[in-house]
């Protein structure tokens, strides 16, 4: 007995001693009323000091496991035992057979669990993270000491389905200084996009069950949308965005309960809509009464040419736009912080539905972020973000240019750009011959709405040293050649 014990890692000593003779007590490894070794005797068995044995048998006591009396020593007390019945009774359930629909869908169609595993040393564009060191961490700790300064107690404590007060009020300016009119319309904070989709996803009626997107799109939305049941109508990308006669007629041809839509850096293509073209969608769906949702995904990664402000912006003071906003891509994907703009009355339920699902986002996170926000570090980071981005992706061009023969990279800033080969080209091929020479990505195929894009492929540079970009390019461009014959 006590020869097992081992310490790790740089956990207090006493807290880790502490945890082996409560899990024994609790499993019964030591028996009700058996008395334990003194302290001197402990702290030679477990190679600790006298005071640590000391200081766990106090903090054992406090927590009822065990008792003490007085000249005869320490007892291990009658606790609950864990096991309450005989191993031969144990029972052993079989989950697959009693998982839903949703389960088995939802791990079908998780990429994590089947994309290929980078080894060590891989060279990986499977990413669109951004550079953990462009974070100023410096800033981001003055964050946190200043809120915290402020209103630490409250900051501890339950916060508000709806989100942290002052984040939301930064928030709606942020939005109005994007020329988005904000009349008629509230804001609710979200852990990120991904459950501000599913929110809206609970809360609109599904009245015919079809969606309307681009083609490809957001892997993590066709996820979510097939989860809820829904068919999608992926309308093919022109060098502008979506393409509008497309969109005209599937709007001729059925209904839609709405349209999912990624107008900025677009995910995967890279493409942003003209402004003329937003106008005009707009006004097309505002023609058959189609909600739209936008994905307001990496909008400030312009690295040239003029602001082009959100969809949401375009409506006006038309109230069919829900846009969801994220500074995941942009500043700290750790800090798990969305928002959702849209009709104060849309606003209205979809608080209901995040009180029973998660009660709120964490009010230290969005304290962090706001802080952060309103010491004027947004502005910093992104002039430095863009600088460096940008330069990444020039190089990342260079080098496809130079190396890949390709048919077309598309991609006007943001984290990522995507390639396309001749039809026919199989690029799920080209990754397993890549992956044996130390180097992945992300097959286009994954974002496609109807099974197609089987020649294309995103390359994430964010995160992908200079010298791996071009090694790792020149491996892709190598191993196309090949399988081009």
């Amino acid at each position: 007995m006590f020869n097992d014990f081992k310490l790790i890692g740089d956990r207090p000593v006493y807290i880790q001693v502490k945890d082996y003779l409560q899990k024994m007590i609790a499993q019964g490894g030591l028996l009700a009323d058996q008395k334990l070794p003194s302290t001197r005797e402990l702290s030679e068995l477990l190679h600790v000091s006298r005071n640590t044995v000391i200081a766990t048998y106090t903090s054992l006591e406090d927590e009822g496991f065990i008792y003490t009396i007085r000249g005869k020593g320490s007892f291990a007390a009658a606790v609950i035992p864990a096991r309450c019945h005989e191993p031969s009774h144990d029972l052993k359930l079989d989950w697959k057979q009693r998982l839903s629909g949703t389960a088995q869908l939802a791990d079908e169609l998780d990429l994590m669990k089947r994309g290929i595993r980078a080894a060590k040393g891989t060279i990986s564009f499977t990413s669109i993270a951004p550079d953990e060191k462009l974070f100023d961490l410096d800033q981001v700790k003055r964050a946190f000491l200043d809120r915290m300064s402020i209103e630490g107690d409250v900051l501890l404590n339950y916060g508000y389905a709806k989100g942290y007060k002052p984040l939301m009020e930064y928030l709606l300016q942020y939005m109005e200084n994007k020329g988005v009119n904000v009349s008629g319309k509230d804001l609710l904070i979200t852990n990120g996009f991904t459950e501000g989709f599913e929110l809206v996803l609970s809360a609109l009626q599904k009245r015919h069950g079809t969606v309307l997107c681009e083609n490809p799109t957001h892997n993590t939305a066709i996820k979510n949308l097939k989860l809820h049941g829904y068919d999608i109508t992926g309308i093919e990308m022109e060098s502008d965005g979506i393409c509008l006669d497309k969109v005209e007629q599937a709007l001729q041809e059925q209904s839609f309960d709405f349209a999912f839509l990624i107008p900025s850096y677009h995910n995967p293509t890279g493409i942003v809509m003209s402004p003329e073209k937003r106008v005009k969608l707009i006004e097309l769906m505002t023609a058959y009464q189609i909600p739209i949702v936008e994905d307001g995904f990496n909008e400030e990664l312009r690295y040239s040419g003029a602001h082009v402000a959100p969809l949401i912006a375009s409506a006006g003071a038309s109230n069919n736009v829900v846009y969801i906003g994220s500074f995941s891509k942009v500043l700290f994907p750790g800090i798990r912080v969305g928002w959702i703009l849209a009709d104060h009355e849309l606003i209205y339920y979809l608080e209901s539905i995040k009180r029973a699902r998660s009660i709120h986002t964490s009010t230290l996170d969005q304290s962090l972020l706001y802080q952060y926000l309103l010491n004027g570090n947004l502005d910093k980071y992104l002039k430095r973000a863009r600088a460096e981005y940008k330069r990444k992706y020039e190089w990342t061009k260079q080098c496809i240019e130079e190396h890949i023969p390709c048919k077309r990279v598309s991609g006007d800033g943001g984290l990522h750009v995507f390639v396309e080969f001749e039809q026919g080209f199989k690029t799920r091929e080209l990754l397993k011959m890549c992956s044996e020479r130390g180097v992945i990505f992300t097959p286009g195929d994954n974002f496609y709405t109807d099974g197609t894009g089987q020649h294309t492929m995103r390359l994430g540079f964010s995160r992908v040293a200079d010298e791996d970009i071009s090694q790792g390019i020149r491996i892709i461009g190598q191993a196309a050649a090949q399988l081009m014959g």
